[in-house]
């Protein structure tokens, strides 16, 4: 694996191995030594917390030197291309890229022009892709439920039109759990896509429906530009329709959890008392980033610890 792009295509026995050491990262720490001296460049070319500041913590946690660039003092601002910022850190002698980009497919083309030995890792470009998202999330359904993604009834809820967590979520899922999987799912007709992205899913405008006994709910952020674009009536309706509250949890399974990606919009998709409820494993979603990404990059530019 020279890069991790997308979670699509890649082979389940791949996808088990970084989930296996991603929990070892979370069990006992990074290793310092995996990445010394190796050089780690954060090139967001979008606004991010969490990813971010997770994937920096995961590279000094293995020991690599992190540049973190900021595309509103950078050269970007001069008109120079993602390309040629990208080669000139390359001849710096930085190694690793972890690039978040607004256009689908930005990384990709990056990472066919990247020299030999360096590796790119999608931080999420357009609506196509979040790999470590995905794998983060598939953590922590694996911590809270077991490895018999194949027995599970997952609902996923909101803009999944938009959204390349969704994406990378069902990639995920489906690789895991196969053709058994129960993977639904739901928002408003205008939110869902048309693509062949739900394929296998069962697709639902009607929430409650969604929710029946299901294992685990990951809620999705709504865009706010989705009620400028017309495809959202208001804020109110959408939480009304769509909104994960206490009482319409308890159509899940008495032990369903929660998860939603954040930036959390509360009081839209998801009310307070479930966001910082027992359920919710939003936190701890949070917390495997950091463990989830250091794996990626021990196994993208570093030599395994023993």
């Amino acid at each position: 694996m020279d890069h991790l792009l997308t979670l699509e295509g890649l082979p389940r026995a791949a996808l088990v191995e970084l989930l296996d050491r991603a929990q070892h990262f979370a069990d006992v720490g990074g290793d310092r030594a995996a990445l010394a001296g190796t050089a780690v460049c954060t090139l967001f070319f979008e606004p991010s917390t969490r990813t971010r500041m997770s994937f920096q913590l995961a590279a000094q946690r293995l020991g690599a030197d992190v540049l973190n660039f900021d595309v509103s003092t950078s050269s970007a601002r001069k008109g120079e291309t993602a390309l040629d910022t990208m080669r000139n850190l390359e001849a710096m002698g930085v190694r690793g890229f972890i690039v978040r980009h607004h256009d689908d497919g930005a990384v990709a083309s990056l990472a066919r022009e990247a020299a030999a030995g360096t590796a790119l890792v999608n931080a999420g470009d357009g609506r196509s892709a979040h790999p470590t998202q995905g794998l983060l999330d598939m953590l922590t359904l694996r911590q809270a439920k077991g490895d018999a993604f194949d027995r599970l009834k997952v609902a996923i809820v909101g803009d999944v039109k938009h959204s390349r967590v969704a994406r990378s979520d069902l990639h995920a899922l489906r690789t895991l759990g196969g053709d058994d999987i129960d993977i639904r799912a739901c928002g408003p007709r205008t939110l869902l896509p048309d693509d062949g992205t739900l394929r296998g899913c069962t697709v639902t405008d009607d929430l409650d429906e969604a929710l029946d006994g299901v294992d685990a709910v990951m809620m999705l952020r709504l865009q706010r530009e989705r009620m400028e674009e017309g495809l959202v009536d208001s804020l109110e309706n959408y939480h009304r329709d769509y909104g994960l509250t206490r009482s319409r949890l308890q159509r899940a399974a008495p032990d369903a959890v929660v998860l939603h990606p954040g930036p959390i919009n509360r009081g839209v998709e998801i009310t307070d008392d479930v966001a910082d409820g027992p359920q919710s494993l939003i936190l701890r979603q949070v917390a495997n980033g950091v463990a989830v990404r250091a794996a990626v990059l021990e196994r993208l530019l570093g030599r395994r610890a023993s």
